[in-house]
């Protein structure tokens, strides 16, 4: 009789499906996927104060009153310094804008080579662009035109936010955006806080990443000179700045601004003092917008961003 004698590798095989199956075979669990959340963030130097670049250890990150791990704190500049910028001007403003285009055309020539810098009109809420972002900055100058100075061609400009960052592809790039407009809303009626398109176009630039900058300056039109339109529509352009982690610019109460130029001038530096911040975020119960606070120990120095970032899931 002859015996038959199983491979080496045959019998462990089966030595260890028994043993596991008898539970002696400790089971390995997946490790727990951590997402990440990304977010720009701005350095504001203290009046009176030197600037100084802000060091990771003197950063901390906070979901509620939960501590977040940073991944990555760089300065945007070097190979970090990737920019997409749109200026997204209202179809729906006054003339005097108009007068403001050089000023525009030499904010865009100052702009760095590796830059992107589009251009894009509000009409009928949506945004019509006239220039994809673009590192040839003499073509994007071109592309600035007078505005159509119709009112009411333009019903809300937070349908315009929203839909500019919904087409926006993607990127590693720094995403902002430059919003000049009276910020009047015609769909919202009311004027109170509770205007929903605003908080839309809020949500949505968040989930982007999208920093948004404002410039006010007046609507067409005599329903754009009421003093109470002109409250609402600064103060929901403010609104959207300090959400999103951008800048509000104007003057006063209803005036226009002389020139642009100031109000570049401290755009461009802002650019130039931006950070890019990743870390490592406790996910809610799916993918969502989440309550954060970015502070600086650094003393000389105050840090501004998104009051939420978009967190993945973990599944």
């Amino acid at each position: 009789m002859h015996k038959t004698q199983l491979p080496f590798n045959v019998i462990a095989a089966l030595v260890l499906g028994m043993l596991s199956t008898c539970g002696l075979v400790a089971q390995t669990a997946a490790p727990e996927r951590v997402p990440t959340a990304r977010m720009v963030v701005t350095e504001e130097p203290r009046h009176g104060s030197n600037e100084s670049t802000v060091q990771t250890q003197d950063v901390t990150v906070y979901q509620g009153h939960e501590r977040d791990e940073i991944t990555r704190w760089v300065p945007a500049r070097g190979p970090y310094a990737g920019l997409e910028l749109y200026i997204l001007l209202d179809n729906d403003s006054a003339p005097m804008v108009d007068t403001q285009l050089g000023d525009l055309r030499n904010f865009i020539m100052e702009q760095p080579t590796s830059a992107k810098v589009g251009i894009a009109y509000m009409q009928n809420g949506i945004a019509r662009v006239a220039q994809e972002p673009t590192t040839d900055h003499n073509l994007a100058a071109k592309a600035l035109r007078p505005v159509l100075n119709i009112g009411g061609i333009n019903g809300s400009p937070y349908f315009v936010l929203s839909n500019l960052v919904k087409h926006w592809p993607d990127s590693q790039n720094r995403r902002e955006v430059l919003m000049i407009s009276d910020g009047v809303d015609r769909y919202y009626e009311q004027n109170d806080i509770f205007d929903p398109y605003l908080a839309k176009s809020i949500d949505d630039a968040q989930r982007a990443g999208v920093v948004v900058s404002v410039i006010y300056t007046p609507g067409a039109g005599t329903f754009y000179r009421s003093s109470w339109q002109t409250l609402w529509g600064q103060t929901y352009l403010a609104q959207v700045a300090k959400e999103t982690g951008g800048q509000s610019y104007y003057l006063g109460f209803d005036r226009p601004a002389v020139a642009f130029a100031p109000f570049l001038d401290d755009l461009a530096n802002r650019l130039n003092h931006q950070y890019l911040l990743s870390f490592r975020a406790e996910p809610g119960k799916r993918a969502g917008l989440e309550d954060v606070k970015v502070k600086t120990a650094n003393s000389n120095t105050v840090l501004v961003a998104s009051a939420r970032v978009f967190v993945p899931g973990n599944r």
